[in-house]
């Protein structure tokens, strides 16, 4: 199945398309895979995801995906 990944901040760097933080990119994965699956499959440190969206909703990294979703993956955020 294919979905939609979007990598923000510094997560950008382990995004397999060049361009700005969020630049959108196709992944395929096999049916039934999780938010977990995607962040193995690029090789995201674990430390590093703090929070994921699936379609505009905060999920947990065990959330089923289906074709056709949204995903976007942040980092901690840091500000003062």
């Amino acid at each position: 199945m294919r979905v939609i990944v979007k990598l923000f901040a510094t997560l950008k760097n382990f995004a397999p398309v060049e361009g700005l933080a969020g630049t959108p990119f196709d992944m395929d994965l096999s049916e039934s895979s999780s938010l977990q699956d995607v962040v193995i499959r690029l090789n995201l440190p674990e430390d590093l995801v703090k929070i994921t969206f699936v379609n505009g909703i905060a999920q947990e990294l065990d959330f089923i995906i289906k074709a056709g979703d949204e995903i976007g993956i942040f980092p901690p955020v840091g500000g003062g």
